[in-house]
């Protein structure tokens, strides 16, 4: 009776049930400097692309051994669980092979070998359907050093976004809410409740993504989200900078330099933001741009350097840490990002390297349980300038993966009550 009761379990729960999530791999701490990006340059970390459309990676060894490096590219549902499709469904060609553009470094103090991949290519000729994807990176003992999501969408529905402030009182200096509708006059999307999902991402951060949301109102082919607290991100507050396309000369971000085996550059002083007025400063929503103002060539001529920050922090810190974030390595918080207590100081302290250009950062506090506030340091503010992205996937009866039909993006400068 009890096998009778298992078999029964496993022919009626779906197979997703058991598939699990899958997760970027970050890279080494000799890859530096990852850039994946497609139409956009604004996102430098999971571009998304319409069907058709090209992506381009890039990556640095500074080991520079010319190493051999190889990559795949896996289909996966709207929760990132494996697709149900065999690989020739979705790829014309194949991948799983070697990436055979490389350059080495010219005249720079830091050694390193710069790759290169754009997909499509003669191997994979084009990626065939819509959806989520992930694409690896291994080394030549097939170990895999790190991966990077990317969407592929299809334009069918068109969705229509703004931005508002929250609703609750206790939020409404703080918080910003999404509200959007989808409108697909071409494709009918049939009971949406459980085959339309959605995803809407700020600043490109797909670790903020808010998911599965179901639609309120139904006018037509219009599913209208109209949402408060369910599709509400917290303001943030615009993103510290600094610029060192020209190694030796400070500037306003950077007060000294120093060389030893590499440049040293140290920035000035910053501070919590949390309890002082907004002040609006242009940024690039945590993105970076890699420049050496004198090279012809910055991919392969800009200097690595050792960027040093300092945070003058008023609070209590008690079983959390302190860390930089960004674009710059993907939203990912790790060894090279923490920045520890100098008693002799009474700052925060740490150093990371960094390809020569310009870069956005800010402070949050990682706690224990492994949640990020990203208010702590910078604090929260209804007048941040963000960007949103909205995500609408579909999965048609009988189906056995989710299509990506539709991309909107809203952006808070235009915030209402």
């Amino acid at each position: 009776m009890k096998v009778f009761l298992f078999i029964l379990f496993l022919a009626t729960t779906p197979i997703s049930g058991f598939c699990q999530i899958v997760e970027e791999t970050p890279p080494p701490s000799f890859i530096r400097t990852v850039i994946f990006e497609g139409d956009s340059v604004e996102n430098t970390g999971n571009p998304i692309i319409r069907l058709g459309s090209r992506i381009n990676l890039s990556f640095d060894d500074i080991i520079g051994d010319e190493a051999d490096y190889y990559y795949t590219i896996e289909h996966y549902n709207f929760d990132w669980t494996p697709s149900q499709l065999s690989k020739n469904e979705y790829i014309e060609g194949f991948d799983d092979v070697r990436i055979t553009q490389y350059t080495n470094a010219l005249n720079t103090l830091q050694p390193f070998t710069h790759y290169r991949l754009s997909i499509p290519n003669s191997n994979v000729k084009r990626l065939k359907v819509s959806g989520n994807y992930l694409l690896k990176v291994f080394n030549s003992s097939r170990e895999l050093l790190f991966s990077r999501k990317f969407m592929i969408y299809e334009p069918i529905a068109q969705v229509g976004a703004e931005i508002r402030r929250s609703r609750d009182l206790n939020f409404i200096d703080e918080k910003q809410v999404v509200n959007f509708s989808i409108n697909s006059p071409d494709l009918l999307l049939k009971n949406p409740d459980e085959n339309v999902k959605v995803s809407l991402i700020q600043n490109f951060n797909q670790k903020l993504a808010i998911k599965d949301l179901k639609p309120q109102y139904t006018i037509a082919n219009e599913l209208i989200y109209r949402y408060d607290s369910e599709s509400s991100f917290w303001g943030g507050n615009e993103f510290l900078q600094f610029d060192n396309k020209e190694i030796r000369v400070t500037t306003s971000d950077i007060a000294s330099i120093e060389l030893g085996e590499l440049y040293h550059h140290y920035l000035f002083l910053d501070f919590t933001r949390k309890n002082e007025p907004y002040t609006y400063n242009p940024d690039i929503n945590g993105g970076f741009v890699i420049r050496n103002i004198q090279a012809q060539n910055s991919d392969i001529e800009a200097e690595y350097v050792w960027m040093h920050f300092r945070l003058k922090n008023y609070d209590i810190i008690e079983d959390s840490e302190i860390h930089i974030y960004g674009g710059f390595n993907n939203f990912e918080l790790d060894k090279s990002t923490l920045l520890t207590y100098n008693e002799e100081s009474g700052y925060y302290e740490g150093a990371r390297l960094f390809k020569q250009g310009f870069y956005n950062y800010k402070y949050v506090l990682l706690n224990k349980d492994g949640s990020i506030d990203d208010g702590f340091i910078s604090g929260n503010f209804d007048e941040t300038e963000n960007v949103y992205t909205i995500l609408v996937y579909y999965r048609t009866p009988g189906a056995r993966y989710d299509r990506l039909i539709g991309v909107g993006y809203a952006n808070s400068r235009n915030i209402r009550n």
